[in-house]
């Protein structure tokens, strides 16, 4: 996603990096690492044309499965490491904002309950029809219908996924789509399907409000679809699950709907339950869910009635809990490929890469379809003002020292992130030059914003407005004569590069004057925190979110701005509104095929130069923020999935 889905939240920088990770509120204590200050001269400001050269981006295993040269064996288990604290914690594949994360989506719900379209595999950032549900859907009347055919395709109970499935997610998404799934978009989908039908059962036809991008209808419409099985259509336990449809199926009205959705989403909180529930026993993954454990051990057995191709052949997939990034690294040495067949390498141990390989491993250097932010809250009744005024989000990110941080943190298993477009893998749809820096580090040049704006900065004091107003050289509307820049950034736990960035962010801070306080919690906790929010509410008192990884383009798999930077959009945690982005979105969106690329490249452009997050370095790794991931010298039939999706079906043991 990332948060992403829609945010994929990805899982954490350097631990496990679509966002991830014991509940532990308070101050960060300093890291003994070095200063990144030390590794780019303080507070000298580099050339605007400088990036880093940081992760090399190249690894093994990009497009050709891996295929060990021992015999296949039949059966075995599979594991893998979930990130510290990213347990999954939401199975009902209709994700809202606070559980919308790789933890609970691509590691998880994915290989119970497929999506309608496949993306991702062999490393390409594209759709793969072999793996999906649906197929290529065919677009008429000037692009305004789209009609998508259904592959014979089963559910665990026997019944068959057909449209009725289809239009149930879209009728529990309509009910109330702002809250109901952290993807929507106001206009977007499903608004701007004006009526939908099922000419027979394997047909679903959607008529739009008008013209849109087959590629991106496709890309990031479509691609948001999971079909729901006829089991789910009720609104409580004691109600026996439907065995036909009807057209007075609960989900056929948009209170019945709600009510569908709003029993199925209290059941999916309710983890405890899932070993023994009726409900997510019914699947048309390629696994179902045998047990998971109060720690968040999650163990899938193959599902015998899978109806796709290949057919999982290991005897077990089970992801493995972690508290925190050292936790890893100790099972790697201890156990190694015995203990864990796939593991994410946190970043800090990068020199030790050798080491590890030596065990069993190989690395896999590839990098999801991702870029690395955290966003601040613009509709914070009390900072907000300030985070609204584009100087000083400019500043903030002059203090970002992602070179300095790459060099000393991530130990150059990262890449320098400008914009929303990913450095890797190369992607037929967008071309954008994400490597020019137009906020290089400089706390000179952060200084320089603030004072030609109104304040009068004071290093290491309180950096105050004296000039309060909207004029081009004042602070700004909603700030105040003597106010101060001071708020709490909290980040998730559990991942010692990532402390290691905010405590030298708030250092940095520091010497223009500016408070940072740091406080740090799970990763659930801080992606839930971080929601959109109007300044009357109580949930918009936070100001700064981090959750270590930013947004994984899942399953929105295009690279365009309308879930994150749009006005109103569910995933656009920093509350951010402007018309010329708005606009730039649309050209996305409505364009013709042939000038999407263009079109993708102006809005790129915008989101470098107008900041509508905070950028910091994407780390490499296929499944979160990582220094890449370790794959066992004995499995085989594996090959990174762009978007970080988990094909455990293609795998198998050698001796």
């Amino acid at each position: 996603m990332d948060k992403g889905s829609r945010r994929m939240l990805q899982v954490g920088v350097g631990l496990a990096g679509l966002a991830i990770i014991a509940s532990a509120c308070g101050s960060s204590t300093k890291s003994s690492s070095s200063s990144p200050a030390s590794t780019t001269g303080g507070s000298s400001s580099s050339s605007s044309g400088s990036s880093s050269a940081g992760a090399s981006l190249t690894g093994v295993g990009y497009t050709t499965p891996t295929a060990p040269s021992g015999a296949k064996i039949s059966g075995g288990t599979v594991t893998f490491t979930e990130g510290p604290g990213a347990q999954p914690d939401y199975i009902f594949p209709m994700t809202s904002a606070q559980v919308c994360g790789t933890n609970n989506i691509d590691q998880f719900s994915a290989l119970l309950y497929r999506p309608l379209y496949w993306f991702g595999n062999n490393y390409s950032p594209t759709v793969d029809y072999s793996y999906s549900i649906g197929q290529a859907p065919v677009f008429s009347n000037g692009d305004k219908t789209v009609t998508i055919t259904l592959n014979n395709w089963k559910w665990s109970d026997g019944e068959p996924v057909q449209a009725y499935n289809v239009e149930m997610w879209v009728n529990l998404y309509k009910a109330n789509p702002s809250s109901n799934y952290c993807g929507y978009v106001p206009g977007y989908f499903p608004d701007n399907v004006v009526s939908m039908s099922s000419p027979n059962p394997q047909t679903v036809v959607f008529n739009l409000n008008k013209a849109y991008n087959p590629e991106w209808f496709l890309y990031n419409e479509l691609s948001q679809i999971t079909p729901l099985p006829l089991a789910w259509d009720r609104t409580s336990l004691s109600q026996s699950p439907p065995t036909t449809v009807s057209a007075s199926m609960p989900d056929s009205t948009k209170a019945g709907a709600e009510a569908v959705y709003t029993f199925l989403d209290a059941q999916s909180k309710d983890v405890a339950t899932y070993n023994s529930s009726p409900l997510w026993s019914v699947v048309d993954g390629p696994f179902k869910l045998q047990s998971l454990s109060t720690t968040g051990e999650v163990t899938m057995v193959p599902n015998p009635s899978y109806s796709g191709s290949p057919k999982p052949t290991i005897s077990k997939f089970v992801e493995v809990p972690f508290t925190a990034d050292t936790a890893v690294f100790n099972e790697l040495r201890s156990g190694g490929p015995s203990a864990l067949t796939i593991a994410n390498l946190p970043s800090q141990y990068a020199p030790q890469l050798s080491t590890v390989e030596s065990e069993g491993y190989t690395d896999n250097q590839a990098a999801s379809y991702s870029f690395n932010y955290f966003p601040l809250n613009l509709n914070n009744p009390t900072v907000g003002p300030i985070f609204r005024q584009l100087y000083f989000r400019q500043a903030l990110q002059h203090l970002v020292d992602q070179n300095g941080w790459i060099d000393a943190f991530l130990n150059k298993t990262a890449v320098a992130t400008y914009s929303p477009i990913p450095a890797s893998p190369a992607s037929p749809l967008a071309s954008f030059d994400a490597t020019v820096n137009p906020y290089p580090f400089s706390t000179a040049d952060a200084a320089s914003l603030l004072t030609s704006h109104g304040w009068k900065v004071v290093p290491n004091g309180q950096t105050t407005c004296t000039d309060p107003g909207t004029g081009p050289t004042q602070c700004g509307a909603g700030i105040t004569q003597g106010e101060g820049i001071s708020f709490n950034i909290d980040y998730q736990s559990g991942v010692s590069t990532l402390q290691s960035e905010m405590n030298d962010l708030e250092a940095q801070a520091k010497k223009v004057g500016i408070s940072i306080n740091l406080t740090t919690h799970t990763f659930n906790q801080v992606i839930s925190t971080a929601t959109q929010c109007q300044p009357t509410q109580a949930t918009c008192k936070w100001t700064a979110e981090n959750w270590g990884a930013g947004w994984i383009y899942a399953p929105d798999f295009l690279p365009t701005g309308e879930e994150l930077f749009q006005a109103g959009a569910s995933a656009n945690y920093s509350n951010y509104s402007n018309t010329q982005m708005n606009s730039l979105i649309a050209a996305t969106v409505y364009g013709s095929a042939s000038q999407e690329k263009q079109a993708i490249t102006a809005y790129a452009q915008f989101a470098e130069q107008h900041l509508p997050v905070v950028y910091g370095p994407t780390s490499i790794g296929t499944y979160q923020g990582d220094a890449g991931t370790l794959v066992s010298n004995k499995l085989g039939g594996y090959t990174p999935n762009a978007f970080g999706y988990m094909t455990p079906e293609n795998w198998y043991l050698t001796k």
